[in-house]
């Protein structure tokens, strides 16, 4: 790994895997340990070596006749495709008033919503552990239900500057119940009832995830769905 890059080269993810909030303190840093660099896991030469899949055209959005239909077949094949080149059927969008996309969990041991006092507005990191998900970046969000009788959480998953500047609640492992969200742009049928692959659009994988459709409402915004049943693969 080279030590001779510019600051200016840093990618400004500020994604903190280095241990630094952002690029730009991580470039102040550098000044005096320009090994540091190794840490940046986007310039590091020891990063797995993924192709990604090629640019696409956005799909087209979903028309607004009563019953859902599918977006036009023109769309090239690569706009449905995830990082790992795997084939997905929709896109899902967070509700635009929401700072992330909405996830229902409950922690692997859910007595810790009331040891742990979550409330409303509370800042949580955590891990989808297992068949649920089985993700392996730790999610943090904000939280906007609670259900202190079976221990269920909804929150919104935002990035992990927020709670790095104002602290959090670690409830370690959990298992991801369900998403929901707005589909705007699909290449299928959307029924409930049925299972599909897609994409959440904010997950940082760009990896697609299996669900089960079982609410299903249309919007202006797009079509509101709750989807279950979640796998990642």
């Amino acid at each position: 790994m080279t030590t001779t890059l510019s600051h200016r080269d840093l990618p400004g993810q500020n994604c903190g895997v280095c241990g630094y909030r952002t690029c730009d303190a991580l470039a102040v840093a550098l000044e005096n340990r320009p090994d540091l660099i190794e840490r940046c896991i986007h310039l590091s030469e020891s990063r797995f070596d993924v192709t990604p899949a090629a640019p696409s055209p956005v799909p087209a959005a979903i028309p607004r006749e009563p019953t859902v239909q599918p977006a036009a077949a023109a769309v090239a094949d690569e706009a449905w495709r995830d990082s790992l080149g795997r084939d997905f059927d929709f896109y899902l969008e967070h509700f635009p008033e929401e700072p992330g996309p909405r996830e229902i969990i409950l922690p692997h041991n859910p007595i810790l919503t009331r040891e742990m006092d979550v409330q409303v507005d509370d800042l949580l990191i955590g891990r989808p552990l297992g068949m649920s998900c089985g993700c392996p970046i730790t999610h943090c969000g904000v939280v906007t239900e609670v259900d202190r009788r079976t221990g269920v959480i909804v929150w919104c998953v935002t990035g992990p500057l927020a709670a790095r500047e104002k602290g959090f609640k670690d409830i370690g492992y959990y298992i991801a119940e369900g998403y929901e969200g707005l589909i705007t742009q699909t290449r299928a049928d959307i029924r409930i009832g049925m299972r599909y692959f897609f994409q959440p659009r904010r997950c940082m994988l760009q990896w697609r995830h299996s669900g089960l459709v079982n609410y299903l409402n249309r919007t202006d915004e797009g079509l509101q769905v709750r989807v279950e049943g979640l796998w990642i693969g």
